[in-house]
């Protein structure tokens, strides 16, 4: 996040508190494969106690079984919108194959570890999933049953998860 937009955001928290409305909550997208909020602005939003309420936290589907295999046919990425196929690179599917052994190593799907990963910063105070059934909201909200990463873990998923360039709302964020 440019320095500029770091100013804009406490301009409009000092304005928001000066009119007694204070700005409680941010809605960035991040998630393993989307890191940007990191650190400045998790840092400014810890600073000024703005919640963070993450969306897109498994990286529009990435982040779950659905792609490890090639493109399912009717998925979001098998559609003309949303998720573009140029963003399941080989490189992209390379990532979320790893960060999906880790996951089977702790006993979770890849969804659950996602979600348990995106929750790990106490300044993430929650997050946006969008489950299009009740067994993908179920096996979402499993993964509250396993939050806990070890620094081991963390390092071993810092390995993979890295910066994918599929913020797909990185243009309207800067306008």
């Amino acid at each position: 996040m440019t320095r500029e937009r770091l100013e804009i955001l406490r301009e409009a928290d000092a304005i928001l508190r000066e009119l007694g409305t204070p700005l409680l909550i941010h809605q960035p997208s991040y998630s393993m494969l989307n890191r940007w909020i990191e650190p400045d602005l998790l840092d400014a939003l810890g600073e000024l106690g703005v919640g963070c309420i993450v969306f897109s936290p498994l990286a529009q589907g990435m982040l779950t079984d659905k792609y490890l295999h090639g493109i399912p046919e009717g998925s979001r990425a098998d559609r003309p919108y949303s998720l573009s196929t140029g963003l399941l690179s080989d490189e992209a599917l390379a990532k979320i194959r790893a960060l999906n052994e880790i996951a089977g190593r702790r006993g979770q799907t890849l969804a659950q570890m996602a979600l348990a990963w995106t929750l790990r910063d106490p300044r993430v105070t929650s997050a946006v999933i969008g489950a299009s059934s009740v067994a993908q909201l179920e096996d979402n909200v499993a993964a509250l049953e396993n939050l806990a990463l070890s620094d081991d873990e963390l390092a071993e998923i810092d390995r993979y998860a890295t910066d994918s360039e599929i913020n797909l709302w990185a243009a309207s964020s800067e306008a």
